[in-house]
């Protein structure tokens, strides 16, 4: 059997899901829960509650 001579490099494509930017968006969502938490405790009352 013929050994290849070189070996294909996998380039990360510009769209879609990477875990980088996914485990920014998972911080970011985290943040902001915790800030609706907080102004939910300072208000007294649920934000969607009018």
């Amino acid at each position: 059997m013929i050994e290849p001579t070189t070996i294909p490099v996998r380039r990360l494509p510009r769209y879609g899901f990477h875990t980088h930017t996914e485990r920014l968006n998972g911080r970011a969502a985290m943040l902001g829960f915790i800030a609706l938490l907080a102004v939910e405790i300072k208000l007294g009352h649920g934000l969607l509650i009018w």
